[in-house]
């Protein structure tokens, strides 16, 4: 047999879903005790139950007051009035949803009317508000913070979304991120998710590349600590060529000015994807570039051929290798080059093409050779930095481009190659490359790595999911979990310049209005939400809120969450920590929840006792008296 319910009050007036009780008894108590259930009292932010008929009609409190009836004079005075049985309370009631046929739903279908009895909401009337749909698979995140109900998310209405999680530093967001994929793991699908999901997250600080984050051991776990500032050479990331070696990520890369930079990029790009197959081509085409300089050297630039010769010597040809090269100079009255005064040299070309005979005492063979291997030896990027080198010296040996205007480039490319070979390892394919859970750690990267690597390893794994889902059937998900996302999604120099920020933006703004129908799901988790990009913001489905105070942030929230009522959104500001509001698609209304904390296997995000720090250096045996406590006097007389 069912209890009775609790009765409060009853329906005094209604202004839309906003309706007002009278209270048959000031029932104050912040919990009351119900045939041996502890329920919530009506305070702020409680569930009330309003009866109507078959229907129960679920709403929250949102304000309270109480009105004293021998307050017939308007006074600030305290005089006899507000006496105990003077007054009644009336509460106002926010409609959140209805209950028919045991089942919660959010409608408009039913409406709070004059007369409508109120109840307390029962803890079975709870199940179903806080509950999933029969046989839905979930995982538990938490407690309500006023009821104490277990919170449970739904796996598919979270998961298989766009997700923000956001709250000032220290209100816990980094141990939410952390708790809602580690019971992930921890689910029955753990061996599935495995198989047929990927995890990449993108970590600023470091925070978790602990050993046991997210559940995971290194079978399953792998992690990227990218690292430019150390003399030895840190860790590196698996890119394919096509995806570093584009035209549009270089010139951003190198700073590569519109005029003048970025056509030499794209143009010698071009060629070098599309000509320079092997090592063998790559020294054929740089013979032939100083054969051609050695036939025109009249017409040439006169720092034509000392330019390769430097462009060689860079990339380790020996000296002794380009020796004749640096004595040859033309003969004014033929079509020949001296070594020296007294020493005719021998004829360049016949039949349009170089002599054998000049190839030979001009070292240009054996040269040809030291390049080969040279090449061969090298890494991509600095097989690629070295083919720039001679187009610079190819674009300006015929003056087609100013000399002076691409110099300035390339003391950016040299920069940006030698952090790149610290951290980058190129790939023809990215088969066995990554594991289920990789988290790149970027806390010890330069700025230049720092605001390249997210957006050059967003593109690519998105574009390969992309490719492998497109026109057929999902069979694989990849989920990109970014920490501190307003570092690199940051929408305030947007159009001012900033081709880093253009870009990048425009990647992810692809990636959150694409991704999910080719099952690419984002998860950001942010400080400052007013940073990023709205256009990024209004396409999230799910939110964890955790407190924040500034007013750009919270203003944003308010424009980009339909989901998020007022009562709740005022309520942000004084969040404890671990408290979280959910909302979304997930979530029928939103719930004020209490995460829960690993004692252990959390993120390296804890506050710093400080006391604790400076005890265990030994700071305290320096005061053999007790310091916890210090009051100080001055005798100013005996100085």
């Amino acid at each position: 047999m069912t209890n009775p319910s609790k009765k409060l009050g009853v329906i005094v007036g209604v202004d839309g879903s906003v309706s007002q009780v009278g209270m048959y008894s000031m029932s104050n108590d912040s919990q009351l005790i119900w045939y041996g259930e502890v329920l919530t009292g009506p305070k702020i932010g409680a569930f009330l139950t309003i009866n109507q008929n078959d229907v129960r009609i679920i709403a929250t409190v949102a304000s309270e007051k109480v009105v004293d009836q021998q307050n017939t004079v308007r006074s600030v005075e305290f005089d006899n009035r507000f006496h105990k049985n003077s007054i009644n309370r009336v509460i106002t009631l926010k409609t959140k949803g209805v209950i028919e046929k045991n089942k919660f739903q959010i409608t408009s279908q039913y409406v709070p009317m004059v007369g409508n009895e109120v109840t307390l909401t029962t803890k079975e009337e709870l199940d179903l508000v806080f509950g999933l749909e029969p046989g839905e698979d979930s995982i538990y995140i938490g407690k309500s913070l006023l009821e104490g109900q277990p919170i449970n998310i739904p796996i598919n209405k979270f998961f298989a979304s766009h997700i923000g999680i956001f709250g000032n530093t220290g209100s816990g967001k980094s141990n939410t991120l952390h708790k809602v994929y580690l019971e992930l793991f921890r689910s029955r699908y753990r061996a599935s998710i495995l198989d047929y999901s990927q995890f990449f997250v993108i970590d600023f600080n470091g925070e978790y590349i602990g050993k046991d984050t997210f559940g995971l051991d290194e079978s399953n776990k792998k992690i990227f600590e990218i690292d430019t500032r150390s003399a030895e050479v840190g860790q590196k990331m698996p890119i394919k060529k096509s995806y570093l070696f584009d035209p549009d990520i270089l010139a951003i890369l190198f700073d590569a000015r519109p005029a003048t930079q970025v056509p030499f990029l794209r143009n010698s790009l071009r060629m070098f994807n599309n000509s320079v197959t092997d090592a063998d081509k790559f020294a054929q085409l740089e013979i032939s570039l100083i054969v051609a300089i050695l036939k025109g050297m009249k017409q040439v630039g006169s720092d034509a051929k000392d330019n390769w010769i430097t462009a060689a010597l860079n990339m380790g040809v020996s000296v002794d290798s380009v020796t004749n090269l640096k004595a040859l100079r033309p003969n004014q009255y033929h079509n020949e080059l001296i070594i020296s005064e007294s020493v005719l040299g021998t004829k360049i070309i016949a039949d349009h093409e170089p002599t054998s005979e000049f190839m030979e005492e001009s070292g240009l063979n054996s040269l040809k050779k030291e390049l080969v291997c040279l090449f061969e030896g090298a890494t991509p990027i600095k097989q690629l930095y070295y083919f720039l080198e001679f187009q610079k010296v190819y674009v300006s040996a015929w003056k087609s481009t100013n000399i002076e205007f691409i110099n300035p480039l390339f003391h950016r490319i040299k920069s940006a190659f030698e952090s790149l070979e610290k951290v980058v390892e190129i790939k023809e394919n990215l088969n066995d490359c990554f594991k289920s859970m990789n988290i790149v750690s970027l806390v010890h990267a330069n700025q230049e790595i720092t605001r390249l690597m997210p957006m050059l390893l967003s593109k690519m794994v998105y574009d390969e999911q992309k490719s492998d889902v497109a026109g057929n059937d999902v069979v694989q998900t990849k989920h990109l979990i970014i920490d501190e996302a307003h570092n690199i999604l940051n929408a305030e120099y947007r159009n001012n310049g900033d081709d880093w920020q253009d870009y990048r933006l425009s990647i992810f703004e692809e990636i959150i209005k694409e991704g999910r129908k080719f099952g690419f799901y984002l998860t950001l988790s942010s400080q400052r939400p007013a940073d990023i990009s709205p256009t990024i913001m209004s396409q999230l489905h799910n939110y964890l809120i955790h407190r924040l105070v500034n007013e750009k942030d919270l203003k944003m929230l308010e424009n980009t969450m339909p989901t998020l009522d007022r009562n709740s959104y005022q309520m942000i500001p004084s969040l404890g920590q671990g408290e979280t509001i959910i909302t979304g698609n997930s979530m029928q209304v939103p719930v004020f929840v209490k995460v829960d904390k690993e004692e252990k296997n959390r993120p390296k995000s804890d506050d710093i006792i400080l006391t604790k720090l400076w005890t265990k250096n030994g700071w305290l045996s320096f005061f053999p008296e007790s310091t916890t406590t210090t009051h100080a006097t001055t005798d100013w007389s005996a100085r």
